[in-house]
C-alpha cells in the first residue's frame, strides 16, 4: 500500500487526490521537441564536436525536461475526511498537512488563460502555526474550493457531536426551492442559481 493510503488513520477516507494541472508540462514539452530536433541535426551534420555538444544538450534536456516532469509526477494534493495534504519530492520530500477544522478561509485566483485551461491557485488560511498555505496550479480551483468547504463543514459537525444531515434528493430539493420562490421568499436570481446547482448534482 502506497502513499497516501498508508498514512490514513482508522476512520479517515480519501475524498479527492490529484496532481498539479497538466499546464506545467507544456513548457517542458516544448523544450523536449526543440532540443530533440537540435540533437538530431548536430548528430547528422557535425563530427565529434557535434557529439560533444549533444552531450551538453542531453544534460540540458535532463534539467529542463526530466526534472520538471519528476517534480510534477511526485507532487500530490490529497483531501481526506480529516485533513488537506500536499506532498512533493522524489528523494528530498516536503509536505503540508492542515486539519480541516483549522481552515478558516479559502480563496482561489485564476488568470484569463488559467480560466480557459481550468487551472488556478488556492490560498488557504488556517488557525495555528500553519497560517497561510498556497497551493499552486490546482485543476479547477473553484470546484475544489466548494468541495473543501463541504468536507470541512461535515468534519466540524462530526467533531461537535452533531450528525451530518443525509444528502437531500435533488428532485425534492428543486420542488422545495420552487415553493420558496412562489411564496416570494427568494429572488428570481437566487432561485435560478440554486436550481442550476441542484441540476448539476443530479
Amino acid at each position: 500500500m502506497g502513499w497516501p493510503e498508508d498514512a490514513l488513520s482508522n476512520d479517515e477516507e480519501i475524498i479527492s487526490s490529484f496532481r498539479p494541472h497538466w499546464k506545467l508540462l507544456f513548457i517542458p514539452a516544448l523544450w523536449f521537441i526543440g532540443l530533440s530536433v537540435l540533437i538530431v541535426l548536430l548528430g547528422v551534420y557535425l563530427d565529434w564536436v557535434g557529439w560533444v555538444i549533444n552531450l551538453a544538450l542531453l544534460g540540458l534536456m535532463i534539467w529542463l525536461v526530466v526534472r520538471p516532469l519528476i517534480d510534477w509526477y511526485w507532487t500530490r494534493y490529497v483531501l481526506t475526511t480529516e485533513r488537506l495534504i500536499t506532498r512533493s519530492g522524489l528523494i528530498a520530500k516536503q509536505g503540508v498537512e492542515i486539519p480541516l477544522e483549522n481552515i478558516t478561509n479559502v480563496n482561489f485566483s485564476q488568470t484569463v488563460i488559467e480560466r480557459v485551461l481550468g487551472a488556478g491557485d488556492l490560498l488557504i488560511e488556517s488557525a495555528g502555526t500553519t497560517g497561510q498555505s498556497e497551493f499552486e496550479n490546482i485543476p479547477h480551483p473553484d470546484e475544489f474550493q466548494a468541495l473543501l468547504y463541504k468536507v470541512r463543514e461535515r468534519r466540524s459537525m462530526e467533531l461537535s457531536g452533531k450528525t451530518p444531515p443525509p444528502p437531500q434528493d435533488p428532485a425534492e430539493a428543486i420542488r422545495s426551492l420552487a415553493k420558496l420562490h412562489e411564496d416570494g421568499l427568494i429572488t428570481d436570481e437566487e432561485y435560478e442559481r440554486k436550481r442550476r446547482e441542484l441540476l448539476d448534482d443530479m
